[in-house]
């Protein structure tokens, strides 16, 4: 039964957005005890087979892509990624289509009656919602992208049918810990015993690697068992189970964007057996692909690229992005980020790209003001290349202004950022 003052199951999304925002004291609160609990009592079946992909940075893209190469092939998916850029909706895909909202409320209703008082957080109520809407739509296969962390993340709570960490590096530190180390130690939970495994990265952490060989999870490393070779608009892809050759370059711009895409073809090539994809369906899933926020570019002049880049490591590979883009005379940077995210470190890493700085606060309780994110500029040497402004949107249009028909605007720090500018009418 659900809670007194609850919505029902035919109330608006945005009512159930407001009613499982408030049902847990803390944003974030490891743990997955809360999320058993209640799936037990939903009664709530895992998906037949579950891709879990974690990582610092990649997630969201290496998630697109095997989604992508998996619906070309045929097969019914399920995609759930967080966070979202302008609509909740975004979350939750069921073979290939946004969940309706009239579908997340009916599942978000399921999750209350389950509940029966536990304390949920916004993204454990956002997860059974999810597996709650896939078990209903019938779906062969499910891609589910990591929240934050991996051992007590609440996609944790379904067994990995494969199982693919991206990237580790340094973000969220006051959960999950202080070194590469650590972090990589807590996104290893996601890996089986016996159960495909992936790095998405050249020289994973140590910890990762360990806690594989001590659970008897086979991991495969990029740039020892499988790897991308480009040559010219093409790259080949060689991994355990042979070669792929003359693939297209992925839809998503970037160089890193090659490993993400080998380690999603790595992992499907893993389980072909129960999944079949042709040389053809990874052609065009790979070229079919669409993540917006992913180094962007809006049409028009001048030129607009979005990147949701919130942390160093996101922030060092958009800096190379730029530097791969076609040459602009000078580029103006919009900028906000959250106060629990490293500011400095991320203006160190895009600071030689960046000619003027326009910073803003973002909405939320967990927005660092436009006046810290100036003052860290500031202590930078680039005080007087630097405007503060109250939102995003007052900040991109008095960028706009100052562009030439040949500059560019890069806007990036957040999702929150790049929302900010994709709601602006154009």
């Amino acid at each position: 039964m659900s809670a007194a003052g609850a919505p029902g199951a035919s109330s608006p999304l945005g009512a159930w957005l407001d009613h499982i925002s408030a049902q847990h004291p803390d944003a974030i609160a490891l743990g997955l005890d809360r999320v058993r609990a209640v799936q037990g009592r939903m009664h709530l079946a895992p998906p037949p087979f579950a891709f879990v992909v974690g990582g610092t940075n990649g997630k969201g893209s290496t998630c697109a892509y095997l989604e992508s190469v998996l619906r070309v092939a045929g097969y019914r998916t399920g995609l759930y990624t967080s966070p979202h850029l302008l609509r909740y909706n975004e979350r939750v895909r069921v073979a290939g289509e946004e969940a309706p909202d009239a579908l997340l409320a009916r599942h978000f209703d399921r999750v209350e009656r389950a509940r029966e008082g536990t304390p949920l957080t916004y993204f454990e109520f956002g997860t059974l919602c999810a597996l709650s809407a896939f078990e209903e739509a019938g779906v062969e296969v499910a891609v589910l992208e990591v929240g934050l962390g991996g051992r007590l993340d609440a996609v944790n709570v379904v067994d990995a049918g494969c199982a693919i960490v991206t990237s580790v590096d340094l973000d969220h530190q006051a959960w999950l810990g202080e070194t590469r180390e650590a972090i990589g130690r807590e996104k290893a939970h996601i890996l089986r015993p016996g159960v495909p495994a992936f790095a998405g990265e050249t020289e994973p952490p140590a910890a990762l690697v360990a806690h594989a060989a001590a659970i008897g999870a086979p991991l495969q490393v990029l740039g020892r068992d499988f790897r991308a070779v480009p040559h010219g608009r093409q790259w080949d892809f060689e991994g355990r189970r042979g070669a792929r050759r003359a693939l297209p370059l992925p839809a998503l711009q970037g160089s890193w964007q090659l490993g993400n895409a080998a380690t999603a073809i790595a992992a499907l090539d893993e389980v072909a057996d129960r999944f079949p994809v042709s040389l053809g369906e990874v052609k065009r899933g790979l070229t079919g692909v669409r993540v917006p926020g992913r180094l962007q570019v809006l049409p028009g002049r001048p030129e607009v690229v979005l990147d949701v880049a919130h942390n160093p490591h996101a922030a060092r590979a958009l800096a190379r992005g730029l530097g791969e883009m076609a040459f602009r005379p000078r580029t103006l940077a919009v900028f906000a980020m959250l106060a629990d995210k490293d500011i400095g470190a991320v203006v160190d890493a895009l600071a030689f790209r960046v000619d003027r700085w326009f910073v803003a606060t973002l909405p939320g309780e967990r927005a660092a003001p436009a006046a810290r994110v100036a003052t860290a500029l500031a202590e930078r040497g680039f005080a007087d290349r630097t405007r503060a402004f109250a939102t995003v949107a007052q900040a991109f249009e008095a960028a706009l202004r100052e562009a030439g028909p040949d500059d560019r605007i890069l806007a990036f720090g957040s999702f929150l950022t790049v929302a900010g500018v994709l709601e602006i009418p154009r």
